[in-house]
């Protein structure tokens, strides 16, 4: 495969997302980093693109002006990938799609509904990819849950629960450092912190292994630390759109908690558990039956979790190669359209911008639900509802 051309706006110096992108993006040698605009402050995103080995002339001030010169060229970028603060998704989004470029953009897509149906139509009327980067699903041993659940091994899902829980926000005293303030800000977040942030990772989850989606919803917000204006904890509970009823329970005042994503899917012939933390590793339960580990990296494993897998087994393997798999998706649809060839069906199941529309209906919904004591809400984006 012909190298591509990628872009960066944001995750420039001391990101926490930037580097896990960089590493996914350059691991199988599909994209070049040619084009960016990492920062905020002009001065320091171009600086920082030189110690990536950026060119001069293609090291931007601002993502406008990397809209501006990556238009110009013939060489343009194949891609750009949107780490910037929640606030600004929408705009950068937008105006990429509607000049012809393909996006990835981190989560949450949008801060408002009507804003994700918007890059929804965008996307379609531009014929680009949209992508949002729920990158936990590029995990070889989720994408193997999914290909058992839609190979039947546990017959009709009836359970779910869903957790992304840790506790590095539990101390009161860290209330205004800059780092964590942000994120209970509504200005900057939108009008949901904790959920909007873990729990729609948690959310897409159970919605790509099971192949249901939300329907409505019945939420609780919790403010544990009395200063913050949004939630740091809340449990929402789901009615899915194949009958199955899902628990998801998120948090980031659970001390002792460190990553804390975890997912089981409870079937009528068994059980799967997985958690982030111990990627690896698969348990599998059929009724009646003994608790089975079903190793990544296995002879017999499905054919998504054989084409995601990477090391050999028995090796530990991590986020940045979840994300090194939606890139690898990204990239084999995008040479596909340039080859003129039909992409491997395998590789186009990344998350898209209707999987971003609804997180947004889902965050809507919860809001609302958690501000009228726990209300049964629609969680459906308006576009999905008769």
């Amino acid at each position: 495969m012909a190298r591509l051309n990628w872009g960066m706006i944001g995750g420039g110096e001391g990101s926490q997302i930037g580097p896990a992108h960089r590493i996914g993006a350059g691991l199988d040698g599909h994209f070049t980093l040619a084009a960016g605009a990492f920062d905020v402050d002009p001065a320091k995103g171009v600086e920082f693109a030189g110690t990536l080995g950026v060119a001069e002339d293609r090291a931007y001030g601002d993502w406008r002006a990397m809209l501006e010169g990556e238009t110009a060229r013939d060489d343009r970028v194949d891609l750009v990938t949107v780490a910037t603060p929640n606030a600004t998704h929408y705009e950068i989004t937008k105006a990429f799609l509607e000049n012809g470029f393909n996006v990835l953009c981190e989560k949450p897509m949008t801060m408002t509904v009507a804003e994700a149906e918007d890059i929804v139509a965008t996307a379609r009327k531009s014929g680009r990819i949209c992508a949002v980067n729920y990158g936990y699903s590029g995990y070889p041993m989720v994408r193997h849950m999914r290909a058992m659940v839609a190979g039947g091994e546990l017959g009709r899902v009836r359970l779910i629960k869903a957790e992304f829980a840790h506790g590095f926000h539990a101390n009161a005293a860290d209330a205004d450092n800059p780092r964590i303030r942000w994120r209970y800000d509504p200005q900057q977040i939108g009008p949901s912190a904790q959920f909007a942030d873990c729990g729609i990772h948690a959310l897409h989850m159970a919605s790509f292994v099971s192949g249901q989606e939300a329907e409505e919803l019945s939420a609780d917000f919790v403010s544990c630390i009395a200063s913050r204006t949004l939630e740091d904890d809340a449990m929402v509970s789901f009615r899915m759109s194949g009958g199955a009823v899902l628990r998801l329970w998120t948090s980031s005042v659970a001390v002792g908690r460190m990553h804390g994503l975890t997912l089981q899917v409870f079937g009528e012939k068994g059980g799967l558990s997985w958690e982030q933390e111990h990627p690896n590793q698969l348990y599998w339960t059929p009724v009646d039956g003994r608790t089975q580990i079903i190793e990544r990296g296995a002879p017999d494993l499905s054919a998504a979790a054989q084409r995601a897998s990477r090391v050999t087994i028995g090796h530990a393997e991590g986020m940045p190669l979840a994300f090194a798999n939606i890139y690898a998706d990204l990239a084999e649809v995008i040479m596909a359209e340039k080859e003129s060839r039909s992409p491997d069906p395998a590789a186009t199941h990344y998350p898209t911008a209707l999987d971003g529309l609804r997180s947004m209906a889902a965050i809507s919904a919860a809001v609302e639900s958690a501000n009228k004591s726990g209300n049964w809400t629609d969680a459906r984006p308006p576009s999905f509802r008769g």
